[in-house]
Formats: structure tokens, sequence, C-alpha cells
């Protein structure tokens, strides 16, 4: 089975763009060493990418790739950039443009799991992010419905996990996963892969 993870720093998290099988530091890799087997992993994500790049590079970064499943992860920067750039990125045209990218998915044949994008109170600042984040969440949980084969909530399992563990310890910026917060993705990525392969 071919995976392509698709996404952006949280995805990334330092991989070798020049080289295919470079899986990275994070949630990917530890997919990856969970599954092993014959599986072919490819870690696509770029940092900084809002819907936008994400859309504009597609076909090349995951479709040629002809994967069996894809996993994506996306739209905090679509938020991030509101707040630290203005650079506007509506709901109005997020949505659509996250579901031709899923739809185009699955009329490929390939099975799609969605992940929603999340924020920790970590600075404080990134507590009025929230007006933008939210009705992103609930646009990439609409999408998931019509679309995905299962969807890992993320911003409510991160929220959860503050219950037992300290906020820093899960995202120091509230936003890139130190190692218990790629722990906690990578877990429930796991449950969504059995969810769809062994039902």
């Amino acid at each position: 089975m071919r995976i392509v993870f698709q996404g952006d720093s949280i995805t990334d998290c330092g991989r070798d763009r020049s080289d295919l099988s470079s899986l990275g530091n994070g949630y990917v890799r530890l997919v990856a060493n969970a599954l092993g087997g014959t599986n072919e992993y490819i870690n696509q994500g770029v940092s900084g990418n809002r819907i936008y790049d994400l859309e504009a590079r597609w076909s090349k970064d995951c479709l040629d790739h002809k994967p069996d499943l894809v996993m994506l992860l996306i739209g905090i920067n679509d938020t991030w950039r509101k707040f630290d750039s203005n650079v506007d990125s509506p709901v109005e045209e997020f949505e659509p443009a996250l579901e031709r990218i899923c739809r185009q998915v699955v009329e490929s044949g390939s099975k799609l799991i969605l992940l929603e994008p999340f924020v920790l109170p970590i600075p404080p600042d990134r507590v009025k992010w929230r007006v933008d984040l939210d009705p992103r969440i609930h646009a990439v949980r609409r999408v998931a419905a019509k679309h995905a084969d299962a969807y890992v909530p993320l911003d409510g399992l991160f929220a959860a996990a503050t219950c037992q563990h300290d906020i820093a310890d899960l995202a120091a910026d509230g936003v890139h996963p130190e190692e218990a917060g790629h722990r906690l993705i990578a877990d429930h990525l796991l449950g969504a892969i059995n969810q769809i392969f062994q039902t």
C-alpha cells in the first residue's frame, strides 16, 4: 500500500524535500514505524502551506503518486497568516478548495483520512485565533462527512490531552507539536487506519 501524507509544517517536520523517502521527525515517521511492513510512505507536507498552496501542487505532490491512502492536515496557516500578516483566507474559499482536493482523491480510488487543524492557548494571543479557526474546523468537518473514510478531530483531542499533559509538552507554540503531540496524532491516525482497513 502506498500512503501519502499531505499538509503543512506539522506534517513536513523537517523532511528532506530532495529525498522522497524522507519522512521528517514527527507523526509521519511514527505512523510509518508502527505500520512497517511492505507499505510505501511518502511525506509531501510543505511548511507554511495554506489551502491555496496545497491545491496548486495537488496533482504533482499527491495524485501523481497514485496513493492507496491519503492523510491530509491543512488549515492552521490559513488562520495564522490572518493574524501575523493580515492575509485573509476566507472560509468561503477554503471550504470549496478543500472539497475539490478531497473529491479528486475519492475519484482516484484512494482512501482518505482528514485531520482537523488545531490550536492550543499558548502563548495567550492564540486565544483570539478561535474566531477564525473554529469556522474553518467546521468546514473541514463538513467536507469530511462528504468525502473522507475517516476523520481525526485533532482540536478536540489536543484539548482533552491538556488534562494529562502540560500544554507546552504538547505544542509549545500552540501549533507545532512536541514529541507528545506528535505521538497523540500518530496514535489516533493508526486507529483511523485500522477502522478503514479492518471493517
